[in-house]
């Protein structure tokens, strides 16, 4: 719809279209069988909680790009994920808002967490709202910079916060670093669970054999360099990787092993067992 070139008006007609959009964009989801959190903003305290929270720096006026803005602080249901309004109780506020911004009004900037590249919220709904409407693709915003355990990276809706927290877990279990750490990597969050029994029974089995004591990162990297990397190079040559990352096609094998030959060795007789049963 154009401009009426009526400021009230406009901001009125904006209001609707918002409204709108947000129906349909609900009845598409309906009709594609979307999960219920794909159109819901990420909630910042899960999103902490699962990453695992270091610690946070005030870092002052920046400008952000809109589409950066995925989730809030208070997980106020009145606006979705695009900040899109849900209902009609936001509309006073929010066409007061939008008649100042087509007017040209100074609008304050709102203020948020980062997280990585992605903001979460922590006022400033409304206008955020209302920018969307108006096509916008940046707006001003205070930022206090948060920093967590784990990299955000990948988490688009709640459902992602499973795997973060599951990985979060597995690695304070099995501290590894690096490009060891970055090598561990399942798409099934409950696998991190699994590995992590795993690793903790193959470190014990070497500080009994050993007769020694050893912290977690020490059994971790010696875990990583002298089981897994081994294992998973076997399992390229022998062409068992297939479409699994290192990681799961490592647990398969090892479990499939211990299934099949109740040993801990690796020699060729495991591995042609294990190929016999995936055949």
């Amino acid at each position: 719809m154009k401009d009426t070139g009526f400021p009230r008006a406009d901001a009125e007609h904006d209001f609707l279209r918002a409204r709108r959009r947000q129906v349909l964009s609900r009845l598409a989801n309906w009709l594609r069988g979307e999960p219920d959190d794909v159109n819901i903003m990420l909630p910042f305290h899960e999103v902490v909680d699962a990453l695992g929270y270091l610690g946070e720096r005030k870092i002052g006026a920046r400008v952000i790009r809109l589409d950066s803005i995925v989730g809030s602080v208070d997980r106020g249901r009145d606006f979705d994920r695009r900040f899109r309004p849900t209902s009609g109780r936001v509309r006073e506020r929010w066409e007061r808002l939008a008649l100042a911004t087509r007017r040209g009004e100074s609008i304050p900037p709102i203020e948020v967490y980062r997280v990585g590249e992605l903001h979460f919220i922590i006022d400033g709904h409304h206008r955020v709202s209302v920018a969307h409407a108006m096509r916008l693709s940046t707006i001003e915003a205070m930022v206090t910079e948060v920093r967590t355990k784990l990299d955000p990276s990948g988490i688009r809706y709640r459902g992602d916060l499973i795997v973060k927290d599951y990985r979060r877990l597995f690695l304070e279990r099995v501290p590894l670093s690096g490009q060891s750490r970055a090598s561990v990597v399942f798409t099934d969050p409950w696998d991190y669970a699994r590995l992590g029994e795993h690793v903790e029974a193959w470190g014990f089995r070497l500080m009994q054999d050993e007769g020694t004591f050893s912290d977690r990162a020490t059994l971790a990297q010696r875990w990583f360099d002298e089981e897994f990397g081994p294992v998973v190079a076997m399992l390229r040559q022998a062409d068992l990787i297939g479409s699994r990352t290192d990681a799961e096609a490592y647990l398969w094998v090892a479990c499939e092993r211990y299934r099949l030959i109740r040993t801990h060795r690796w020699d060729d007789e495991v591995f042609e067992a294990v190929r016999s049963q995936s055949r």
